[in-house]
């Protein structure tokens, strides 16, 4: 099972950021939320906050953590955690990804998820019903 950390990135208004995953790498053209593999004996705080500012080429401040999702792919297998986060220091940029999008809970239904990410997004709309 590999640790995997993602940051679900709110804006002043409700929205989140949602990243589309680049040609070339596992599950191209499907969104996610931002995040990476969390390196041997790093806090997970630390590695969300890396996997950022390699990812997006900004700062963020890590709030309350979602719950664990399971995920078992025909390759591998991830247990995923996310956390409610705030940009504090510079703009997301689209780094690694080919396309960054501010999406509102609603929009995230009629989008293709990476498998692993869907219980995140329905879980956020259990926060704010």
């Amino acid at each position: 099972m590999i640790d995997v950390v993602c940051a679900v990135i709110r804006d002043q208004d409700g929205k989140v950021l949602i990243c589309k995953r680049p040609e070339g790498k596992a599950l191209p053209g499907y969104w996610e939320f931002p995040g990476g593999k969390v390196e041997l004996e790093e806090d997970f705080t630390v590695a969300i906050q890396r996997e950022i500012r390699e990812e997006l080429a900004c700062e963020i401040e890590v709030g309350m953590a979602l719950p664990r999702v399971d995920h078992h792919y025909p390759e591998y297998s991830i247990r995923l955690w996310p956390f409610i986060c705030d940009v504090c220091r510079g703009m997301p940029q689209a780094v690694e990804h080919s396309e960054l999008r501010w999406v509102d809970l609603s929009q995230c239904d009629a989008l293709k998820w990476a498998p692993a990410d869907v219980p995140i997004y329905e879980a956020l709309g259990s926060l704010v019903d």
